[in-house]
């Protein structure tokens, strides 16, 4: 083994025997994480690349789950009553023994106990907040006599314990329990929860909010009205109102609520980034030509990238030719922001379909700024097409291109099956620089298959570069092939 001395070969090729050996330590977390490590260090890719390539699709999903726990206001998941905070107190055994109950969700159990702590204990410091405790059990165990109940004894605490600790949490409670009852007909409380919709922008947003949320799941005919009249006010106290607003409104979608939408997005912008940038991205569910024609106003109008990222991400979920065709438009735009290109780029290299990664190719040349070229490479990749993967290694055999953007279509050339064991060899073989030798080198550590490995023993004979023969030393090290610790063995004993 030319280039490295006796004890060098065997210090490297004894700690890559341990890597292939099949021993505990080789598939602990800590090792798992030290193999990432040194795989991203030694790729060299471009880690904007790899993080953000799928960014425009963990996007929506993201922003989806941004918006959650909006969707079941009535739930109150998770909701546990605190440990005891009053220890020398003579209802905290019983107050303990309620909260017991209530954590381990036996209800009616929990009803019980805080009634029951009212009724041996009525000087406890814990007697305010039972009242609370007791309707939040009996409202997660249902039933209209449990609804009933429960607003009873949340008007009781609002009269009597005003700086209970569960205050703030009561009315909520109450705007819950009132939207239980009004989907079982009751009247009375439909009315309540209609007027507290309603209400003025500087009372209580989070109520507010609970209540339009209570109103839409009762009557979307009469929600929407009120949600209209919520987002047309544009006054500072309201604006986290209008975020919340947005979001119901796209759980309807109708006619109205996509009038809404527009005019958030595009015919009468709110004053609020935010506001304007859910309003965008909820267009993306709305499939007619007037929001496309919203969307493409954006692209050209405004000059806000976070807004235009949101109005590409909808134009891409269209699906559409027409929509295609905004996207290759924004693309070639010279004055457009890199960013926003960059992702019209990557939604253009989803659509096989359309010919996307064909249109890539020959968008490419016309590129200058090396990351939007790295989209399109990544973008062609996507395709296992065989006229897809020639460009990919063209890309990497180009000694015009950028030493990077060489090296990362080698990489997704690799990932996309271009690269076999004779190619593996030839690519080698026509590489003059270390860089390039080393990048081959670790896409074939990818390749978990006896060609790729056979490559590697190969480089590890006979490369006379001593950091070359390391290096595949070291991927061998974390090969599954059975053949590789004798391998390394022979290297020892050589």
């Amino acid at each position: 083994m030319r280039g490295m001395t006796r004890m060098a070969t065997a210090g490297l090729v004894l700690g890559a025997l341990a890597g292939a050996v099949p021993v505990a330590a080789q598939t602990s977390a800590e090792a798992r994480v030290r193999m990432e490590a040194v795989e991203a260090a030694r790729a060299g890719l471009s880690v904007r690349l790899v993080a953000r390539s799928a960014e425009g699709a963990r996007e929506g999903l993201a922003h989806l789950e941004s918006l959650e726990g909006l969707r079941d206001l009535g739930a109150l998941a998770g909701v546990r009553a605190p440990a005891a905070w009053l220890q020398e107190d003579p209802g905290s055994g019983l107050y303990t023994e309620a909260r017991e109950h209530l954590n381990r969700r036996r209800y009616r159990e929990a009803a019980t106990a805080f009634a029951s702590l009212r009724e041996r204990f009525p000087r406890s410091g814990y007697v305010g907040d039972s009242y609370y405790w007791q309707a939040f059990a009996l409202y997660r165990e249902g039933g209209r006599d449990n609804y009933r109940r429960a607003l009873e004894l949340l008007t009781v605490q609002g009269e009597r314990f005003r700086e209970a600790r569960t205050r703030s949490d009561a009315d909520e409670l109450r705007v819950r329990v009132e939207a239980q009852l009004a989907r079982r007909g009751d009247a009375d409380a439909a009315a309540n929860i209609a007027q507290q919709a309603a209400g003025p922008c500087n009372g209580d947003q989070e109520l507010r909010a609970a209540a339009l949320s209570a109103l839409l799941n009762m009557n979307a005919d009469q929600a929407v009205p009120i949600l209209r009249e919520v987002l047309q006010d544009r006054d500072e106290c309201a604006v986290e109102l209008r975020r919340r607003a947005v979001f119901l409104v796209s759980q309807k979608m109708n006619e109205e609520s996509v009038d809404l939408l527009l005019d958030l997005a595009h015919r009468n912008p709110d004053p609020d980034a935010e506001v304007r940038e859910q309003a965008v991205f909820w267009l993306s569910q709305v499939r007619s030509d007037e929001a496309l024609d919203a969307l493409a106003s954006i692209l050209r109008e405004t000059s806000d990238p976070a807004l235009q990222e949101k109005a590409v991400f909808a134009i891409s979920q269209h699906r559409s030719e027409r929509g295609l065709s905004m996207l290759r438009d924004y693309a070639e735009r010279a004055d457009g922001d890199p960013e926003v290109r960059a992702n019209a780029i990557f939604w253009i290299g989803q659509s096989d379909r359309a010919g996307g990664p064909r249109y890539l190719r020959e968008l490419y040349p016309r590129l200058s700024d090396p990351e939007l070229k790295e989209r399109v490479i990544f973008g062609v990749s996507q395709s296992r097409d065989a006229e897809n993967q020639r460009w990919l290694l063209e890309r990497a055999r180009d000694r015009s291109e950028p030493l990077e953007i060489r090296k990362n279509a080698l990489f997704w050339a690799g990932q996309s099956g271009a690269v076999d064991g004779a190619s593996l060899r030839d690519l080698y073989a026509s590489f003059e620089d270390r860089e390039m030798k080393e990048q081959i080198i670790f896409v074939a550590s990818q390749r978990n298959r006896e060609a790729a490995v056979d490559f590697l023993m190969e480089v590890a004979r006979t490369e006379q570069d001593t950091e070359l023969q390391r290096k595949a030393v070291f991927w061998l090290g974390q090969s599954k092939d059975p053949r590789v610790a004798e391998f390394l063995l022979e290297l020892i004993r050589r």
